[in-house]
């Protein structure tokens, strides 16, 4: 299976996306949520956010193509895409360390990377 690649354009855009709290969280309840989803309703209950400010940042999530949503009877269903997360990963640590395998058991001692 090829793994997709991020150009420049579609790393920022997600970046964007991603550099707003509540958005930021959402998304992180969406990956924990993992294939199954969430309904909006159950992201503001568990987010405590108000469904009306919830719309904006889903919206802005799907823009980036960071989350992808499905009809359900009368329900959306938001899921994280992780084809979109694992090439943003990927996009960023694309030159890690000179091009060199890098194994980093604790990234906050590692001074070569």
């Amino acid at each position: 299976m090829e793994t997709k690649s991020l150009d420049e354009t579609g790393a920022l855009k997600a970046l964007a996306a991603l550099a707003q709290a509540q958005r930021l969280r959402t998304f992180r309840a969406l990956v924990v949520a993992g294939p199954d989803g969430l309904t909006p309703g159950a992201i503001a209950e568990l987010l405590e956010v108000a469904p009306s400010a919830l719309s904006f940042h889903l919206k802005e999530l799907a823009h980036s193509g960071l989350v992808s949503s499905e009809p359900r009877g009368r329900n959306l269903i938001y899921r994280a895409n992780f084809e979109q997360m694992n090439a943003l990963l990927g996009y960023l640590t694309q030159h890690c360390c000179q091009g060199e395998t890098c194994v980093v058991a604790d990234a906050a001692s590692c001074a070569a990377c």
